[in-house]
């Protein structure tokens, strides 16, 4: 924890360098990805087993990295959250609220977003591959960069209010992160082998 690297991503300062608002992003960054792809693979198998039945394998690296790119720059936003709240004092230099008001807020947020359409309209884009690869296929290396970004819209809408839950518990909390990762993986992944199996066997279709 007292180590350069770990100093920058916690800055103790409101007023961030560019140093510390780069640590911080490149550390969301990394999180993101190793919390949002595990929950993404039925798609990225289903769409895998597409672009190989077509001869275009190349298309799944596409499909990934624009996935990825996606909650890079989400994490992109987050970061600058993070500088706003904790500029405000409501954060505290370990990335968790010193607020109860924020925390509740947060809560309530995450607790009413679950019921919303919007919700459960993202997460049925996310457990069906089938359905999404059916209805947003794209031809082409561009068409796959441009359906990793649409899927990691609808696993934005899923997940965005869980993600905000971290400023309450703390990203440094490593046991939280990993209950979190494993809720977003478990509401998502009820379709794994049926989704990878399924858009195999109907790959002629497209």
């Amino acid at each position: 924890m007292h180590s350069p690297v770990a100093e920058l991503m916690m800055p103790m300062s409101p007023a961030w360098s560019l140093a510390n608002w780069l640590a911080v992003f490149a550390m969301w960054s990394v999180m993101m990805g190793a919390m949002m792809l595990p929950s993404a693979t039925p798609m990225v198998l289903s769409f895998a087993a597409l672009s190989r039945k077509r001869g275009e394998s190349a298309r799944s690296l596409y499909f990934v990295v624009a996935y990825l790119a996606l909650w890079t720059a989400f994490s992109a936003t987050v970061t600058t959250a993070q500088w706003a709240l904790q500029s405000n004092g409501l954060v505290s230099p370990m990335i968790v609220s010193t607020s109860a008001v924020l925390s509740g807020a947060l809560l309530i947020i995450a607790g009413l977003f679950q019921f919303t359409p919007l919700k459960h309209t993202c997460l049925r884009a996310c457990r069906s591959p089938l359905g999404f690869l059916m209805s947003d296929w794209n031809d082409g290396l561009w068409g796959a960069w441009r359906m990793g970004i649409r899927h990691g819209l609808y696993c934005l809408g899923c997940c965005w209010a869980l993600m905000a839950l971290l400023f309450v518990v703390g990203v440094m909390t490593i046991l939280w992160i990993a209950a979190l990762a494993a809720l977003v993986a478990s509401r998502r992944g009820e379709s794994k082998s049926r989704g990878s199996s399924a858009a195999s066997s109907s790959a002629p279709a497209f």
